[in-house]
């Protein structure tokens, strides 16, 4: 594959503060920080920070062709970097010859190997080293070495960015100086994510029933999501004969375990495992609630797109969910494992349309008023300027 390079468009002339260099090693379609990742040269150009997007993934990985897509749909430039693993030594070099060539004077890194890889690269290319920790969420048998690598490297950066207060918590019990270190939680590009269809038009588009209330999720499957626990919850609904559909975005490691889940409940023709959804802005659009189970996250962005989208939302108390949703108020928390919360609070929600209206119209305003993406550029932008400070003192 080649680069793919932005379509040129005419422009005010910014002034020039410093190339920036977005790293990060994905596998397959990628995930939630790609909204964020994909979406920052447009917005950071502009500051005077010209940003491009190196990416590190397995050459023959087909997945990577949806990111590809993404990113010329942002007008985000990606530089490709083929990665065979752990081992392979010409990720590190080939990444060093990108640094070279664009000049970058600011390395941003989204995950352990591209935070290492930043700490050799800067010791041969003089360079600002900057990281968003979004989340150790994907626990494997590799996850204590990644974590003892990331524990190693954050405490080296220039400046760490969190987007959960949590995660904000914990990079300053690993080390890193309170003064090196921000809370930019997850934001929403509002002029991708808003409404443009009336729930009715967005059901039928999707082929969601119209006199059935529509419940989703989105996200990968895999066993910290807890899709199998809402599954569970939704089929004891569906038991007592309540009018309730439920559709998930996703695909994942976990996928066909969770459709045995499906099919063993009897329930296989109102619960869907939808696989990958490309048009995710129809699929929003068309629930009358979103349900996030998840028992490890950073900040999910599906929460926030979902409250953008005027979707009532019922979550658990994960992370940094609480410091976004008021109980009550722009939606709904329980607890963590706990299904008959889950339940009860799933209950209410399907008969209390009202009050679903209105967590959805408070959730919509909060999005605008705090949680606007240009907003936590803006709060980049800073940490950028902070630090190309204390380059000319």
């Amino acid at each position: 594959m080649k680069n793919v390079v932005p379509i040129t468009s005419t422009k005010r002339k910014v002034d020039l503060k410093g190339q920036v260099l977005e790293v990060r090693v994905v596998t397959g379609k990628g995930g939630g920080p790609e909204k964020t990742i994909l979406n920052t040269p447009r917005y950071m150009n502009p500051f005077g920070y010209p940003t491009k997007c190196a990416y590190m993934h397995p050459p023959e990985d087909d997945g990577f062709q949806v990111i590809l897509d993404r990113a010329k749909e942002q007008d985000c430039e990606i530089l490709e970097v083929p990665d065979r693993g752990m081992f392979d030594r010409s990720v590190g070099r080939r990444l060093l010859e990108l640094c070279r060539a664009h000049e970058i004077t600011i390395w941003h890194g989204h995950d352990y190997k591209s935070n290492v890889l930043g700490l050799w690269i800067r010791r041969k290319h003089p360079m600002k080293l900057v990281t968003t920790v979004h989340g150790w969420v994907n626990h494997t048998w590799k996850t204590p070495l990644y974590y003892l690598l990331d524990r190693w490297s954050l405490r080296h950066y220039d400046h760490v960015i969190c987007v959960s207060h949590d995660l904000y918590e914990r990079c300053l019990r690993l080390g890193v100086a309170k003064e090196k270190c921000s809370l930019v939680e997850n934001a929403i590009d509002t002029k991708q994510y808003s409404r443009t269809l009336k729930r009715e038009e967005a059901k039928a588009r999707f082929g969601f029933p119209q006199d059935r209330i529509v419940l989703g999720g989105v996200g990968r499957l895999s066993p910290e999501k807890n899709f199998a626990g809402l599954i569970r919850v939704v089929a004891k609904l569906l038991d007592e004969n309540l009018p309730i559909s439920l559709y998930i975005a996703g695909d994942g490691p976990i996928q066909e375990s969770l459709q045995r889940l499906i099919d063993s409940t009897g329930h296989a023709d109102q619960i869907h495992l939808l696989g990958f959804c490309a048009n995710i802005q129809e699929f929003y659009q068309g629930l009358d609630l979103f349900v996030l189970n998840s028992l490890r996250e950073g900040l999910p962005n599906v929460v926030l797109e979902a409250m953008a989208y005027e979707v009532p939302v019922l979550s658990t108390r994960v992370a940094g969910v609480p410091r976004v949703i008021t109980n009550g108020y722009n939606g709904v928390l329980v607890d963590i494992r706990r299904d008959d919360q889950l339940e009860t609070m799933l209950r209410t929600l399907l008969t209390e349309t009202d009050y679903r209206q209105m967590i959805a119209s408070n959730g919509h305003l909060t999005i605008l008023k705090q949680y606007h993406f240009g907003l936590r550029m803006k709060k980049i932008r800073d940490i950028y300027d902070s630090l190309r400070g204390k380059e000319d003192v």
